[in-house]
């Protein structure tokens, strides 16, 4: 999903662990009937505001719009608290379980296409609180930091521990303050990471704390190969830690595979619209399809997080 980085972590920072608090046993599935579809998400307000624009309209609604997403927050979301709670909040008036996505740390995405992020670790600590207050105890999924431990070795040494130690404080807010939520820990995609290093990295971020992490999120690559990825992160959890974590799968832009790109791919599909089961404990569409990665790739000069329609329809045909 972005460009692999090659240096790896000293073991002795990776092996580090610090105590958190475990997240209550709350489950979010039990407290909601299916997953919340966004009513303005990126699509759904291009469909709105395009009427007209036929068949591209319906097709678009009808493949993408009408279905369950997360939302991304970040540092563009204002109040995150405010914008949490609105957001749980529509979801539990309708009994159903919102995916979110907690997109702040610093130095995000390394200076790539999606770079920025919180200005410094206490201003990343208060927003990240402030998400999980905005929760609370209203159930819902959480993925947290789409490729901040996939892309660990970018940063200089200090940097990556201080890094671990954001992830963890994030973790442990999870676990502390929302006890219905279902939080998971990004961890890369099935070609980015080995799969020993990643377990180990995941460990050293605070994963034992919350219910599990996430994979192939932004990214392409099938949910049969992100699945046995993900059972190999956790054969490496067991035998390294003595401890193994669900995880889901974003199959938001998976239903052709990847071809090795990561930006804005041509030829790409839609995958398994979001549910419980299917290899993973959930298969979830975690990248909004239709948004863009950033001025790369098939589409030209849409910023990372734009809505395309083009890109929208390459998804639904498959080219």
């Amino acid at each position: 999903m972005r460009i692999k980085s090659l240096g790896l972590l000293a073991a002795s920072l990776l092996l580090m662990t610090v105590p958190v608090a475990q997240a209550a046993d709350g489950n979010p599935l039990e407290k909601t009937n299916g997953f919340y579809v966004d009513p303005d998400s990126n699509p759904a307000v291009w469909v709105s505001e395009h009427p007209n624009d036929k068949p591209r309209v319906d097709m678009i609604r009808s493949a993408i719009s009408t279905k369950a997403g997360a939302r991304w927050f970040g540092n563009w979301s204002g109040d995150v608290r405010a914008a949490v709670d609105s957001f749980t909040w529509a979801a539990d008036v309708v009994d159903k379980l919102p995916i979110l996505v907690a997109y702040n740390i610093p130095g995000r995405d390394c200076g790539g296409h999606s770079s920025g992020g919180a200005g410094s670790p206490d201003a990343y600590k208060a927003w990240i609180s402030q998400f999980a207050d905005g929760i609370g105890g209203k159930p819902a999924i959480v993925i947290i930091e789409p490729d901040a431990v996939a892309q660990l070795a970018c940063l200089p040494l200090k940097e990556q521990q201080t890094r671990l130690d954001l992830l963890r404080y994030a973790a442990d807010q999870f676990a502390q303050k929302a006890p219905n939520t279902w939080a998971y820990l990004d961890g890369g995609n099935a070609t980015w990471i080995a799969a020993d290093i990643m377990a180990e990295r995941l460990n050293a971020a605070g994963v034992s704390a919350i219910r599990g992490f996430a994979l192939n999120v932004s990214n392409f690559h099938t949910t049969a190969a992100s699945t046995a990825y993900g059972n190999e992160v956790n054969a490496n959890l067991s035998r390294k830690f003595s401890y193994t974590k669900p995880f889901v799968v974003d199959t938001s832009r998976n239903g052709n595979g990847s071809d090795g790109e990561w930006c804005n791919p041509s030829g790409r599909k839609l995958g398994t619209p979001s549910q419980v089961g299917g290899g993973a404990e959930m298969l979830l569409w975690v990248k909004v399809p239709g948004d863009s990665d950033g001025d790369c790739g098939a589409i030209r000069g849409i910023p990372a997080g734009t809505f395309s329609p083009d890109l929208a329809m390459g998804l639904i045909e498959g080219k």
